[in-house]
């Protein structure tokens, strides 16, 4: 169909460019995806992992659906259940899902939903929990089941109704192209975005018939969650990208994943095979009284970030994430985006970034040149301790390891039956 990869190419990337990815609802998982209604089954983040070969956050996540869900009184009744196999597993990205960290995602969890209002596909994750003892980073306790049920019996319901009140979602690309003026890069900062997000869908909520009390518990903690726009920011990558997967040809990535055992990637011409390779460890900043020794090695599926070109990709957007993370500043955001620009294919008119001379953020990121180049990408993340149950310890950034693009650099080539371009 295609004479080369680089025409195969473009055609993907016309597809992400012309993507609209809007937020049009918020439910519970099991009524768009019709798998976690099946059985006590829980998505997971990265590619395919089974509960002993899981890290500490991801096994604390689990525990943590299971009260939620009911299916056990207590984490040690959890933990049994867990070990005796009774709880069926399956990655978000089978689903058209992503989630952070853990990704865990149950029937009765709410989602995000978005829809590409140019393409047709839809895409979901779940909702940020905010800071604090959180189930993405593996805590399971009082205050994490408190949250989790007041998210979906209050959180959930009020968005849920908001978003009916809107003309059609939310354009979360418009947002983004403001957001990445102000200092975002959509992955460890979104403070602005998430700031934006408020503005725009604050008339929408208090157009909902709810109880006082409920709006303004709902209103304080989106105006305090900096990170509630990243889980729409994953969405929208994703919903974005998969419409560029629908192509079938070329060499560009189409989602970076990890799961705390393994980092996966899948190619557009390779549909949805998972090349993989042991996954490194983040190196970054650290709460006060934790160290790299406690370090979990990286996880979840906010790389999708990354794979549509922003995030650590778009570290020049947001300098002052440099020093959080650990990597320097001004100097070095520039030459990580610089580098990063080199296993890109082009720019993204749509997210301009006025400290890189208004130069759009990567985009195509094409297994070819992180091969010959030996260049990888760059992944700015959240740093969960080793250890179930204790959630976050710090921030940092991970490279993506060279082996999965090099498997399938090798498996394109194979298929195409020739030495790939």
């Amino acid at each position: 169909m295609y004479s080369s990869i680089n025409e195969a190419n473009a055609a993907v990337l016309d597809k992400v460019k012309s993507a609209r990815p809007f937020w049009v609802d918020v439910t519970s998982a099991g009524e768009v995806i019709p798998w976690l209604a099946e059985g006590k089954h829980l998505l997971h983040a990265g590619p395919n992992i089974q509960w002993d070969e899981m890290t500490g956050p991801m096994q604390g996540a689990c525990v943590s659906a299971c009260l939620y869900e009911g299916w056990a009184k207590s984490d040690t009744e959890a933990m049994a259940m867990l070990d005796a196999g009774e709880v069926k597993f399956s990655p978000c990205h089978h689903h058209n899902s992503v989630g952070p960290m853990g990704g865990i995602t149950s029937v009765n969890m709410p989602v995000i939903v978005v829809e590409n209002k140019a393409g047709g596909n839809f895409s979901y994750c779940n909702l940020n929990e905010g800071i604090g003892k959180v189930m993405r980073f593996g805590a399971y306790g009082d205050e994490v089941q408190q949250r989790l049920h007041w998210m979906r019996e209050e959180l959930m319901p009020v968005l849920k109704d908001a978003l009916a009140h809107t003309d059609g979602g939310v354009d979360l690309g418009a947002i983004m192209a403001q957001g990445i003026t102000m200092g975002d890069e959509f992955h460890q900062r979104n403070i602005a975005t998430s700031s934006l997000l408020l503005r725009t869908i604050a008339p929408s909520i208090a157009c909902v018939d709810a109880n006082k009390d409920v709006l303004a518990r709902v209103f304080n903690f989106l105006s305090v969650t900096d990170q509630f726009f990243l889980n729409l920011a994953m969405a929208f990558c994703k919903c974005a990208m998969d419409a560029g997967a629908s192509v079938k040809a070329g060499s560009i990535v189409t989602a970076m994943t990890r799961n705390g055992k393994d980092f996966g990637i899948r190619v557009s011409g390779l549909g949805d095979q998972w090349f993989t390779a042991p996954v490194n460890t983040p190196e970054g900043l650290y709460f006060t009284g934790y160290s790299q020794e406690q370090a979990n090695k990286d996880i979840g599926d906010s790389a999708i970030t990354e794979t549509y070109g922003i995030g650590g990709a778009a570290m020049v957007a947001a300098p002052g994430v440099t020093r959080f993370v650990g990597v320097g500043g001004v100097d070095v955001a520039l030459d990580v985006s610089e580098e990063m620009a080199e296993i890109f294919v082009e720019q993204n008119s749509l997210l301009q970034i006025p400290s890189w001379n208004f130069q759009g953020a990567c985009l195509g990121l094409d297994v070819r040149h992180v091969v010959e180049t030996g260049i990888t990408p760059i992944i700015n993340t959240g740093i969960a301790h080793k250890e179930p149950g204790v959630g976050q310890i710090g921030a940092g950034t991970v490279r993506a390891p060279l082996a999965c693009f090099e498997k399938a650099l090798e498996a394109l080539a194979d298929k195409l039956g020739l030495e790939a371009e």
